[in-house]
């Protein structure tokens, strides 16, 4: 604290920081101050690029927790809305907004919505012992599920599938085959592969076009809680075709809300659509959970590969997500082919990885997201990366090609610079996007007045935002903001800065100047 009250004095004697000086000494000095403390302790925010999103559950759903969990290298909280109900989400939003308040911190909270998810019903004793051969009778009548009938949660199941429809359970722990429908709903299977069935497991039809729509009422109550929360993202399950998301999309505008949308692709139809899903979404989750059920496994390697590089091409954060840590649930250390799925999705380009049961229900929630952010911060040190020469450049046919070129030029010049910082200023997140989508070697800066983006853009590769609302001359802007990110120990004397802005300041243009200065 003697230092900092060191470099207030300074600022004090100093008339060109006084913009700076009224920051620190405003409503923002305790943070900034504990900020600092936070550094001197060592437990600032390591600086992985590649984020890392955590899925809430009752092993880390504590305050206390949860910051750990931060402090551990945690840069989106994801709630799952297919398990818990408002009162406890409730209580996690209130803890992650109360260590963004506190902590050097801008956590995003990431909402997933159930979606159209099929289960079976309860099953008697939660355990049946289903072998191949057997036929089983699906209806959607609730029951208590016995070898005679087992209830499914789909209404319209007689009325989808065809004879010969497989259908998948638990992940495809379990198979049948649909082999007689009749006229009451009831749907017989054949077991095509056993095993023991437990109540509310999941079901895949991958034969089958569902007829369910996008959001369900469960969604649709669970999305009007998101949106009175603010949370910052939400996630719509099983996408089939930008008509979901337009649906959502209208819901949102509806309310007025500035949460943005994530696409969970884990239907094959999703990949049909999958170039107009990705310009209407905000950015995309490449779900490889129900994806592997729903297609051949042997494909999915190749589809998460081209799904990130059509994301970094339109500029939308993707997030590669399931099983990535899943035997560190019970034990300490990971698989050898988990560190490498990790390591590959870095490589790829993905703007975050995903942890689910490791977080959520798993014995060691903090030490997964500390090893898997070592993995990250291993691969990132290293030069080598996958040529993406032809994907990162800016694309004549954007309709915001000159501000791309401009994103695009900015980041190259900060390469050749080697400049310490490259900082952006954004209204709509676009900005953020692009700097981020073209993978700057320097570190990334965001600047912003719509203090929404700020948790938001914790979800984009390499991105660190401040708010910031002045609107002085664009000299005075960068000299401020450079001022902001050298009072912070981000940079220092003699280092470069490359800065991006618009102007006229107040017209609010796009992106149309890039400025090169020696701090």
């Amino acid at each position: 604290m003697d230092e900092d009250c060191k470099n207030l004095s300074q600022l004090n004697n100093c008339p060109q920081n006084f913009k700076l000086q009224q920051r620190i000494m405003s409503k923002n000095l305790d943070k900034y101050l504990h900020k600092e403390m936070n550094k001197e302790a060592g437990i600032e925010h390591v600086n992985h690029r590649t984020k890392i999103v955590a899925t809430v559950g009752p092993a880390c759903d504590s305050y206390d927790q949860l910051l750990e969990l931060c402090r551990s290298g945690v840069n989106v909280f994801r709630l799952n809305f297919s398990h818990g109900n408002h009162q406890d989400k409730l209580a996690i939003i209130e803890h992650i907004r109360n260590i963004n308040k506190t902590e050097p911190y801008n956590i995003s909270v990431l909402a997933d919505l159930q979606g159209p998810k099929l289960r079976v019903g309860e099953i008697e004793n939660n355990s049946l012992d289903v072998k191949a051969g057997d036929i089983l009778t699906f209806t959607n009548v609730k029951c208590v599920g016995t070898l005679e009938k087992i209830y499914v949660s789909y209404p319209n199941l007689a009325g989808d599938v065809v004879l010969g429809n497989v259908i998948m359970i638990d992940d495809g722990k379990l198979e049948v085959k649909v082999v007689g429908i009749e006229k009451n709903g009831d749907v017989k299977v054949l077991v095509t592969l056993g095993g023991n069935l437990s109540s509310k497991k999941g079901i895949n039809l991958p034969d089958t076009k569902i007829s369910l729509p996008a959001l369900t009422e469960k969604d649709l109550a669970d999305l009007e809680f998101i949106i009175e929360q603010k949370c910052d993202w939400v996630a719509l399950s099983f996408v089939r075709s930008v008509k979901d998301l337009v649906i959502l999309r209208s819901k949102l505008q509806e309310k007025k809300s500035m949460t943005k949308i994530i696409a969970k692709i884990e239907k094959p139809e999703a990949l049909v659509n999958i170039r107009d899903i990705i310009i209407e979404s905000d950015g995309i989750m490449i779900a490889r959970g129900d994806l592997g059920v729903e297609l051949p496994i042997e494909q999915v390697p190749l589809i998460q590969k081209e799904l990130i590089r059509k994301c970094l091409h339109r500029a939308k954060p993707v997030i590669v997500a399931t099983q990535m840590m899943e035997s560190m649930i019970d034990r300490v250390k990971p698989n050898r082919s988990e560190i490498t799925d990790v390591a590959n999705a870095v490589l790829e380009g993905a703007d975050a990885v995903m942890l689910s049961g490791e977080t959520a229900a798993g014995n060691h929630p903090a030490l997964v997201v500390q090893t898997m952010r070592k993995i990250i911060m291993e691969i990132e040190k290293k030069e080598y990366r996958y040529d993406r020469s032809a994907d990162l450049k800016p694309q004549a046919h954007s309709p915001s090609y000159h501000s791309d070129a401009i994103c695009y030029n900015a980041c190259k010049i900060a390469e050749d610079v080697e400049a310490q910082a490259l900082v952006g200023m954004t209204q709509s997140g676009y900005t953020a996007f692009m700097l981020s989508s073209y993978r700057p070697s320097s570190p990334l800066f965001i600047f912003t007045k719509e203090k929404t983006l700020v948790n938001q853009l914790s979800l984009s590769w390499g991105v660190r935002a401040f708010y910031y609302d002045e609107e002085e001359s664009l000299d005075d802007i960068v000299n401020d903001q450079i001022n902001i990110l050298k009072e912070r120990g981000f940079v220092k004397e003699g280092d470069v800065v490359v800065s991006t802005g618009s102007t006229p300041v107040h017209l609010h243009l796009p992106t149309n100047m890039i400025k090169l200065t020696k701090v």
